[in-house]
């Protein structure tokens, strides 16, 4: 099916006075804005906002994707994915559709796919089972399939999306996804490549990279991989985050296995409360003196903890939380592991503190230019000696209550 030769020629689709800017392999230009019957057209299945729904549906059917071959039950398939990624926002593109018409076009390839709009293409296959004046999607046409211009079109995917003509509200670990396959399975993309066309840093990127690649790690860990849903389920990217600033304080790699293995299972089992800030707990803990016993004890509860997981085939958020997330006396133990050795360090901290200012205080002192002392005025020397007298007699208490 060609839109451009077949829709038009079959009023299926419209040409309209509209016309959209886009910037296609590095050329800005103006491109027309056509009418499209809803139903010449079909969701985007590499879309980023639903990896993590098609990862699911794929661990439902035996590993395969929504088929193609039936166009209206691929629609309600993916179409319920876009859903359920955001009813709010849907609902709120609804009434505004139905309210002022679908004001933004959307963008299409020729075959019909739709690489820009699904949301609002999603409101109007809804709005048109109650009137038949939504039954068109205005969009430009590129006249490209993704099979021959893949790369191409997920940079432009990346542009619109991600760039600078919109920031879309993807679930992070739906973003995690996509960069994970583009850039990390299948190489699509580089690093570079990507940046430019999110109009982010390189550093940026590179941390988004780090960290798709921990999600990854993660989900191998708990025998779910690339299983992306569970990853959503379990809200997994801000703990990550925390454990990509924790990593950064590890001497070798053998610490960062063991500390990446920690929070792991601690995610896994999920203690109560923030566990975004329970991870960041752990700072007070790594590179201090009890790092390597509270790394073994975890590490030996978290052995207890991968016992008890499903197979492979048997893993998914619901059999987590019927056969791991039950087992409270392997998360109350991970959670008092944790706790008391905060309490250890925090003791040895308020110990030690007293050292460290006096330290700070003779590093200060030992900076000072005295070559400056000899052009101070005799008011700036007075106040000089006199802060000298009162640092002596403070140094001197100090001194006396040492035993």
């Amino acid at each position: 099916m060609n839109l451009l030769q077949d829709g038009i020629s079959q009023h299926a689709v419209l040409e309209t006075a509209l016309t959209r800017k886009l910037t296609v392999d590095g050329v800005t230009q103006a491109y027309p804005v056509y009418k499209i019957k809803l139903d010449w057209l079909y969701y985007n299945d590499q879309n980023d906002r639903i990896a993590t729904w098609i990862s699911q549906y794929r661990s439902q059917h035996d590993g395969r994707a929504p088929d193609l071959a039936d166009r209206e039950a691929y629609n309600q398939v993916i179409g319920g994915f876009i859903v359920e990624s955001n009813p709010e926002a849907l609902r709120k593109t609804k009434a505004n559709i139905k309210l002022t018409d679908q004001r933004e076009p959307g963008v299409v390839l020729n075959d019909g796919r739709i690489i820009d709009g699904n949301r609002r293409f999603t409101c109007l296959r809804q709005l048109c089972e109650e009137n038949d004046r939504f039954g068109y999607f205005e969009a430009v046409i590129l006249d490209r399939s993704i099979e021959n211009s893949a790369k191409q079109i997920k940079l432009l995917e990346l542009a619109i999306q991600h760039g600078e003509e919109s920031k879309v509200d993807y679930d992070p670990i739906d973003r995690l996804v996509g960069i994970y396959n583009d850039i990390v399975k299948t190489g699509l993309l580089s690093e570079e490549e990507y940046a430019r066309s999110t109009n982010e840093t390189a550093g940026e990127v590179k941390k988004r990279v780090g960290l798709a690649q921990l999600m990854a790690e993660f989900l191998a860990f708990v025998n779910a991989p690339d299983q992306f849903y569970i990853a959503r389920d379990l809200q997994v990217y801000y703990p990550l985050e925390e454990l990509q600033r924790l990593l950064r304080k590890c001497r070798t790699e053998d610490e960062q296995e063991d500390l990446k293995n920690s929070v792991f299972v601690n995610i896994l089992m999920r203690p109560t409360g923030d566990m975004s800030r329970f991870v960041r707990n752990f700072k007070n803990i790594v590179g201090s003196e009890y790092q390597e016993d509270f790394l073994e004890e975890q590490r030996e509860l978290a052995e207890q903890v991968l016992d008890a997981l499903p197979s492979v085939e048997e893993m998914s958020t619901q059999a987590i939380r019927d056969y791991v997330r039950t087992r409270r006396d392997l998360g109350n133990a991970l959670e008092r592991s944790v706790e008391d050795y905060l309490t250890r360090t925090k003791k040895t901290e308020t110990r030690n503190r007293p050292i460290q200012m006096v330290e700070k205080a003779t590093g200060f002192l030992e900076s000072i230019d005295t070559n400056i002392l000899r052009k101070l005025g005799d008011s700036e020397l007075h106040r000089m000696r006199r802060q000298l007298d009162l640092l002596e007699q403070a140094l001197h208490e100090v001194r006396e209550s040492l035993p």
